[in-house]
């Protein structure tokens, strides 16, 4: 024998309608939304340069220097030979210049790490603001 919540048991169909149906799919709804709205809302902060003076042409391209290590231990800057000392007062006379040139470090494979390592501590000591790593494909397969 069935129950019938309309209080009649006469077999006629029950007027009320069915809401949990309608109840799961508006959770179902409810919970896309909730997931799918803080996605929208991540941001990535990226300092953008600012054009302040729309008339004046690009800066002219600074200078390159560019320090190697060969696997004896043997410092170059710009294929002169160097010591950590000279290379340090070349670092400094290369912040003074406007705009500041780009220092290119490569060391060889084989260069010991000390070598490579005191060099890197001048660089950073010197407080150069553009570096860069030259040569790192040739690490591609060593690993």
């Amino acid at each position: 024998m069935g129950m019938s919540a309309g209080g009649q048991d006469d077999g006629q169909p029950m007027m009320e309608m069915n809401t949990t149906p309608l109840i799961d799919v508006m959770l179902v709804l409810l919970i896309m939304l909730i997931v799918t709205i803080p996605a929208q809302t991540h941001a990535v902060k990226v300092d953008l340069p600012q054009n302040n003076q729309p008339s004046t042409p690009p800066p002219v391209e600074p200078q390159k220097n560019k320090i190697t290590i060969d696997p004896q231990g043997n410092m170059f800057w710009n294929g002169s030979p160097i010591d950590l000392l000279t290379m340090r007062q070349y670092l400094d006379q290369s912040l003074q210049m406007k705009p500041e040139p780009e220092l290119h470090f490569q060391p060889d494979p084989q260069a010991r790490y000390e070598v490579v390592d005191e060099a890197l501590a001048v660089i950073k000591r010197s407080g150069v603001t553009k570096l860069g790593f030259v040569g790192n494909e040739q690490y591609r397969n060593d690993f």
